[in-house]
């Protein structure tokens, strides 16, 4: 961290700031009031490398007052276009300590959509990860003439690169370090421009349903949602969290980067979302948060794991489940567990499922946090077994996050749990979520009339479909604009029969179609790395992935798992045929989310052909 060029950071009267009004001062009181100690870590070469609090505060500060000595107003708006990794933290609480706006880009996101991010949020600065990022912003510059200077993290390769419109990041640090030690008391006074209710990030929707619209995120809906988290899911110095998710999406930005500058627990950055199985055993998180895939992904690993053990372990990990779901059960229902069983689960836990927590790398976890999508509540019930708490929670970017969660001690699963204390909820008339409180976003930049359509009467307008039980838990049934109507006029819910599908080992994701049809079909992803390996262990030939697609053996065993789900659910809401996605989806394909679920919509359109083949023969 240049520990001998470094400006020393500068004792601050925190006396005369507000301690937790904006980011950039919950920031700054984290550097003052915990200087030595580790708040991130970070993968490199093969070793985890710690980043204390005054070498980020450091960090930041150089990146900031570079930018200041650049020019940089405040209010303008900076965008970070990066991989989730300790300089996207660097840039976006440089930026915000100079008084600024940060607007985080995907790093999948073609040079079309990083052109209009960077146009529509106005952007004077860009850092980019490397050439590979500085590419897609050097090829659409020439139509961003408000563009001032682009930063880029990793310059190996670009050492050649004589641009003048191009500088490092470590360059911006030393211009930060020589304009600091020539205008001191210029970066404390530029935190303290900023107020509570001024903007602070934007976060951009997909824009599946039209161009993408920046959220405006203020600074008090920030700081009030991390103070609303503290008081759901505490946590401290001693703990140990993990970032995967990109820095850009809502769920990293605020649960991540924020809640860890606000509590002072340990942020890990895991090397790629490839690596999170792997980083998680290395890790072992106290306190981890993932989308359902990552969790689905563990329990299938797991049952494909069990399906080589000896007959010995497949009895005694059987049993053992069945203890902890026995248990599970009871605290679900709100009933005493009886010793003996508690003792039972007891020696179940020392002898099984403790190893089995220890295969995933959760044997350290306080709570287990799933959100972002819908996800089985048998899953919930299989991790409960286990003896761990996990905590379904609900919120969207517009609500800043979260705003229900499950509680410690009353978990309901298949519900997304009561209000959390920072936000009201309730359900319309007609069936919608809405939210109110103060960290409900400031609206669209530069869509007032899509603001008008989401926001009324102070009232978020969620577009989810749910319901409230006599206990205050709240109950997603769908999204208002996926919910499907057959020809026959049949109301369904397509995310119940999904959630249940993808509990397969076998099933990543499935999107159920059927709207004014005359039944329902689904488009199914399977589990490239499960199914290959049934396919080897039952001898089945196959050259790539839709080879395995499309091998019988293959096609049985999906039906097998539809079969199993749909005698579940009434016959009108069976899914009565089905076709596998033949093509192997990772986070850059436009199909998924960042998140890792299929876009509805999206899927609609590109495989309408695939779709229509399972009614031609009905039709004719």
């Amino acid at each position: 961290m240049e520990e001998e060029e470094a400006v020393a950071i500068d004792t601050l009267a925190i006396g005369t700031l507000a301690l937790n009004d904006t980011v950039a001062k919950m920031f700054w009181h984290g550097v003052k009031t915990r200087a030595g100690k580790t708040i991130f870590r970070q993968k490199e070469f093969g070793i985890w490398r710690s980043v204390t609090w005054d070498e980020l505060g450091r960090a930041a500060r150089e990146a900031g007052m570079g930018l200041v000595a650049l020019g940089y107003q405040p209010g303008e708006v900076v965008s970070i276009l990066s991989n989730t990794r300790k300089e996207w933290v660097y840039a976006d609480l440089g930026a915000l300590g100079a008084a600024g706006v940060v607007n985080g880009v995907y790093p999948t996101d073609a040079p079309a959509q990083v052109e209009y991010l960077l146009s529509d949020s106005t952007s004077v600065y860009v850092f980019a990860e490397d050439d590979e990022q500085l590419d897609k912003v050097l090829e659409v510059r020439a139509r961003l003439p408000k563009l001032r200077r682009i930063f880029v993290f990793d310059m190996e390769g670009l050492h050649e690169l004589n641009d003048p419109l191009v500088m490092s990041l470590d360059a911006l640090r030393e211009l930060g370090r020589e304009y600091d030690a020539n205008h001191p008391g210029e970066w404390e006074r530029r935190i303290g421009i900023r107020k509570p209710g001024d903007l602070a990030i934007l976060v951009y929707t997909s824009g599946t349903t039209g161009k993408p619209k920046g959220a405006m995120i203020s600074h008090a809906n920030i700081v009030v949602t991390c103070e609303g988290y503290q008081s759901s899911f505490p946590q401290g110095e001693s703990d140990e969290r993990m970032a995967f998710l990109p820095l850009c999406h809502i769920a990293e930005r605020i649960g991540g980067e924020y809640h860890s500058l606000h509590s002072g627990a340990v942020l890990n950055f895991v090397e790629n979302p490839e690596t999170v199985p792997e980083n998680v055993r290395e890790i072992a998180p106290t306190v981890f948060t993932a989308v359902p895939r990552v969790w689905e992904k563990f329990y299938s690993g797991v049952l494909i794991g069990l399906k080589q053990a000896g007959a010995v372990q497949q009895w005694a990990y059987k049993v053992a489940i069945g203890i902890g779901h026995k248990r599970a059960k009871l605290r679900e229902e709100g009933k005493p567990v009886p010793a003996a069983l508690e003792l039972a689960f007891w020696l179940a836990r020392v002898l099984v499922l403790n190893n089995v927590r220890k295969v995933i790398g959760v044997h350290r976890a306080k709570v287990l946090i799933t959100g972002a999508a819908p996800i089985s509540p048998e899953l919930i019930r299989w991790y409960m077994a286990l003896g761990m708490e996990m905590f379904e929670v609900w919120g969207q970017t517009e609500s800043c996050g979260a705003v229900t969660s499950n509680i410690a001690g009353k978990v309901k699963p298949g519900s997304i749990g009561p209000r959390m204390q920072h936000a009201e909820v309730k359900v319309s008339p007609e069936g919608e979520l809405l939210v109110r409180g103060k960290t409900v976003f400031m609206g669209y930049l530069n869509q007032p009339e899509k603001t008008a359509e989401t926001l009324k009467d102070g009232w978020l307008h969620t577009g989810d479909v749910g319901r409230a039980d006599e206990d205050g838990f709240f109950y997603i049934t769908d999204r208002m604009k996926d919910i499907i109507i057959t020809a026959g006029g049949k109301n369904i819910t397509p995310s119940e029969f999904e959630n249940q599908l993808k509990f397969s080992p076998y099933i990543t994701d499935a999107v159920v179609i059927g709207d004014k049809r005359p039944f329902l079909v689904a488009l199914v992803m399977i589990d490239h790395e499960n199914v290959e390996r049934y396919a080897q262990d039952s001898a089945i030939p196959f050259s790539n992935f839709a080879s395995l697609c499309r091998r019988p053996e293959v096609q049985e065993l999906i039906q097998g798992e539809l079969d199993r789900v749909n005698k579940q659910f009434a016959r009108v809401e069976q899914v009565k045929k089905f076709r596998l996605i033949e093509q192997k989806l990772t986070a850059e394909d436009e199909e998924l989310t960042p998140t890792m679920k299929l876009k509805r919509k999206l899927v609609n359109e590109k495989y309408k052909e695939l779709i229509e083949s399972m009614y031609i023969r009905e039709a004719a």
